[in-house]
């Protein structure tokens, strides 16, 4: 069989990073950590929302239900804009359905899934590590949506709100680190998902401890948009607009004025390619 074309590397993808708050401080610092794992060739535009609200969390559903609008007003921009993938950056992978379904040609990832599927390829039972108790039932339910219940060794809190976790990192990779220990050590986990993309910055240290594979869902999730926008780019694998995954129609739109108000982009920071 003859293949033709190029097919030693991926081209050039645009991605957006959606930091789904309307709070801008996270912005820079998760900039910084993109910069430093993108490839060279990728161009990332990072934003948070301009909403009515401006809770710098989603820990309760209640703050989750108001930015859900925004989050698929930024998935239509990204495909108006010609994005090749978009993130979702937040662990309760919010809106993502919602956002797939008006992505146009834009392959949308979030945290949670991402970070599964790195899991389910390194060992056969996970634990997450969350930040506070009552995290777990909403994120339990997200772990049996995928369909990955049956691979869950448990889930361990650190008893810290995500407003403290970057406050002081060595206190925070601590308490991580004594509840991955005992999800190794009591509850069978075999690898460690962090449960909330502010616990950024500690993974290579905390697997050099605990001698499993330790899951940044920021990595996971921007590596996992990255191959996906590629594969897109290079392959035409865009996500499918027929049976369960159709759209509605630009008519439908206009008729029902969505997407009419301005985009609701509170801040922008862009990582440009090398």
């Amino acid at each position: 069989m003859t293949v033709s074309g190029n097919y030693a590397c991926l081209p050039p993808v645009r991605i957006l990073w959606i930091n789904p708050v309307g709070f801008s401080a996270y912005d820079q610092p998760m900039a910084d950590v993109i910069a430093q794992i993108k490839q060279p060739s990728t161009t990332v535009e990072l934003v948070s929302l301009h909403t009515d609200t401006s809770p710098d969390n989603l820990e309760y559903r209640t703050f989750e239900s108001t930015i859900i609008r925004e989050t698929v007003e930024l998935a239509r921009y990204a495909a108006v804009n010609g994005f090749d993938g978009a993130v979702i950056g937040c662990f309760y992978d919010p809106a993502l359905p919602d956002a797939r379904e008006i992505s146009g040609d834009t392959v949308v990832v979030a945290p949670c899934e991402a970070s599964l599927r790195v899991a389910m390829r390194l060992s056969n039972h996970f634990s997450v590590i969350v930040g506070q108790k009552f995290w777990i039932e909403q994120m339990t339910a997200r772990v049996r949506e995928y369909g990955c219940e049956d691979r869950l060794a448990s889930m361990r809190s650190i008893d810290c709100p995500v407003c403290q976790m970057q406050v002081d990192p060595p206190r925070t990779r601590k308490q991580i680190y004594e509840a991955a220990r005992l999800a190794v050590e009591e509850d069978g986990a075999e690898s460690i998902i962090l449960g909330c993309t502010m616990e950024f910055g500690h993974f290579r240290e905390l697997q050099e401890q605990l001698g499993v594979p330790v899951i940044d869902p920021v990595f996971a999730a921007f590596k996992d948009c990255e191959f996906a926008a590629g594969l897109k780019a290079a392959y035409g694998w865009k996500p499918s607009r027929v049976g369960s995954c159709v759209a509605p129609s630009e008519a439908d739109l206009a008729r029902f004025k969505i997407f009419q108000r301005p985009t609701p982009i509170g801040n922008r920071v862009l990582v440009p390619a090398a």
